[in-house]
């Protein structure tokens, strides 16, 4: 007697592990349970898929059991690789979020040590200023090109301490204080 139960098996092109269970009832019928496992599915909830439960009599089971299993079947092993490709997309998620953060922290300290160093480049300059050294204050403001967010405040503090120390040629106020 030749069969072609295993081929048939086969062509559903099931992923995991199919277990069947027979159990002979009293009345010469039998239940099969039919479970299929994807070990490959990180998701714990393949646990809750239940098996399907067939009865019926050894006759009946062969003549429908693949048009019975075959929908049923193909449509958990589905679900278990899309389980499996989402949880897989989940940790790739986390950790380019983990990325990110890290990434914006990042910034976020150089940022902060740029406005600190501006901060205190300008606080040096406004104490010689108060010293009235314009020409060291006018040297220690901050570079334009290094903060252009900054470069108007800076210009405009360049173009006072000048005042005081290199005057116009081209005006009419020539004395020097």
């Amino acid at each position: 007697m030749q069969t072609n139960f295993f081929r048939q098996i086969a062509k559903l092109n099931l992923k995991g592990d199919l277990q069947m269970i027979l159990r002979e009832n009293t009345d010469n019928s039998f239940v099969l349970s039919v479970l299929l496992n994807n070990e490959q599915c990180g998701d714990e909830a393949r646990k809750t898929i239940p098996p399907l439960n067939l009865r019926g009599t050894a006759e009946e089971l062969d003549n429908g059991f693949f048009e019975t299993v075959t929908t049923p079947l193909q449509t958990v092993s589905g679900l278990m690789v899309d389980m499996e490709a989402f949880m897989k997309q989940l940790e790739e998620a986390k950790k380019k979020s983990a990325m990110e953060k890290e990434k914006a922290e990042k910034m976020k300290k150089e940022k902060d040590a740029k406005d600190k160093k501006y901060k205190d480049a300008l606080l040096k300059a406004e104490e010689l200023e108060k010293e009235q050294k314009y020409k060291d204050a006018w040297t220690a403001l901050p570079k334009a090109s290094e903060f252009p967010e900054y470069a108007e405040i800076i210009q405009k503090k360049q173009d006072e301490y000048e005042k005081h120390f290199a005057p116009s040629l081209f005006s009419g106020d020539h004395s020097q204080t």
